[in-house]
This record gives C-alpha cells, sequence and structure tokens, in this order.
C-alpha cells in the first residue's frame, strides 16, 4: 500500500503510478476503438463484416397516356425533381419508366367475303412499343410487343451498386456508404421518350393498317433507404 508521502518522495512509486495510469487510460480507448472499428478520417466504421438493409421506394415524377404514331418518338417533358418535394432529402439512385399498352389495333380492308375471311390471310403483326429514360448521363433503354393481348414494360437507369445487400465484407463503412448513397446525383433534370414501330399483317391480297399505338406510361424516380450495422455471426456456445 502506498502512502501519499511515498508518491510524493519515492521516485518508484511515481514511476509504477504513472504506468498503472496509462494502461488504466489507454487500453479501455484502444479495446473501444478496435471493437467498433471506428475510422479516424471519416467518424464510420472502420473495416470488417457489415449488415447492409434497405428499401426501395418509387416517387412518381410524371405520368399521362399518349397516341404516338408508327415511326415516330414521344418525349415525356418537364422532368425535374424541382417537382417533388423533399426530394432533396431522398437518396434518389435511380428511374423508371413503365409502359402500358393494349393489344394490337390493327384494321383490315376484308369483309365477311373478302380475301381477309381465307384462314391464315388475317393475322395481325405485334407492334414494337421502345421506352428511353435518363439522367445525368445515366441511360435505360427496353423494348416490348403488345401481341394479341396488350402488356407492359419498364425502362430503367440506376447509379448505385445494388449488390451492396445484405452481408458485405473486407470493405469500411465510408466505403459502403460511396456505392449506395446517391449523394445529391439524382437531383435535376431527366429525360425519358417513348417510340413505336408499328407492323401489319395481313397476306394473301388481305390488306392491313396499323397507323400507331395508344401509350400510358410513368416516370419514377427509385428512392433507396437504408442502414448499415456490424455484423455480429451467432453461433452456437
Amino acid at each position: 500500500m502506498w502512502t501519499l508521502d511515498d508518491l510524493k518522495t519515492d521516485r518508484d512509486t511515481q514511476i509504477t503510478a504513472i504506468c498503472i495510469g496509462f494502461f488504466l487510460i489507454a487500453f479501455p480507448l484502444y479495446f473501444s476503438i478496435a471493437a467498433s472499428g471506428v475510422d479516424a478520417t471519416s467518424g464510420l466504421g472502420g473495416v470488417r463484416d457489415y449488415e447492409v438493409t434497405g428499401d426501395l421506394m418509387y416517387v412518381e415524377l410524371a405520368s399521362g397516356g399518349e397516341y404516338i404514331a408508327d415511326g415516330t418518338t414521344f418525349d415525356i417533358e418537364n422532368l425535374h425533381t424541382d417537382a417533388i418535394d423533399g426530394a432533396e432529402d431522398m437518396n434518389i439512385v435511380g428511374v423508371r419508366l413503365t409502359m402500358t399498352y393494349g393489344a394490337d389495333d390493327e384494321s383490315s380492308n376484308g369483309g365477311a367475303f373478302s380475301a381477309c375471311s381465307i384462314p391464315g390471310n388475317d393475322n395481325n403483326q405485334a407492334d414494337t412499343i421502345s421506352g428511353n429514360t435518363e439522367h445525368a448521363g445515366f441511360t435505360g433503354s427496353a423494348a416490348g410487343q403488345n401481341g394479341g393481348q396488350g402488356g407492359s414494360h419498364f425502362a430503367e437507369a440506376i447509379w448505385y451498386n445494388d449488390s451492396m445487400i445484405g452481408v458485405v465484407s473486407g470493405l469500411s463503412e465510408s466505403e459502403i456508404v460511396d456505392q449506395i448513397d446517391a449523394m445529391g446525383a439524382g437531383l435535376g433534370p431527366y429525360n425519358a421518350s417513348v417510340s413505336v414501330t408499328a407492323e401489319t399483317g395481313g397476306g394473301g391480297g388481305c390488306q392491313h393498317t396499323d397507323e400507331g399505338e395508344d401509350v400510358s406510361y410513368v416516370v419514377e424516380l427509385i428512392v433507396f433507404d437504408y442502414a448499415i450495422a456490424p455484423y455480429i455471426e451467432l453461433t452456437d456456445v
């Protein structure tokens, strides 16, 4: 047991007390940093295993319908995040253009006793509906056909790493954030368009006409809300 006089006069006692004080402070601090993997430069976790969870939400930017003539393109105008309340607080990571259309609407020139009444002569041909969307150099395009029953498809452009879901190893928390957070890159103007290529069927003297298609469209911002937590694997003891 040391006394106050020992601490004042005995050099060995003073050195021992200083060392004990140092380790009492340094050890808990070291193990706290090691356990949490704190990255001193960013305030985020260092390299370790993390579990990334998140949900995608779709926020409508524009919608409508248009008759699009064969061989033409309809440009959807006035697409800008300024139209969305709170857009600056959203992690906008992509854009999706969804197109919906009915069955092929070809018409023939024949009556009940024309060449079109002959089996095999009055077949319709599917039209092709193509969509394109773009933001800040990121593009997406897709084409679909209406056939006999109509349908729907979408064109999508994204600018985040959508594989970063689940357990992620070998990266720091800040490196994960860099890949899943758009950091405001989703703000600003967007472009989207829909094109139609109509095909006419018929044959054997049966003539068809097809001047275009009615297409409904929805343009949506893709918003990713995420959470990152250290991954701790629970094993049987």
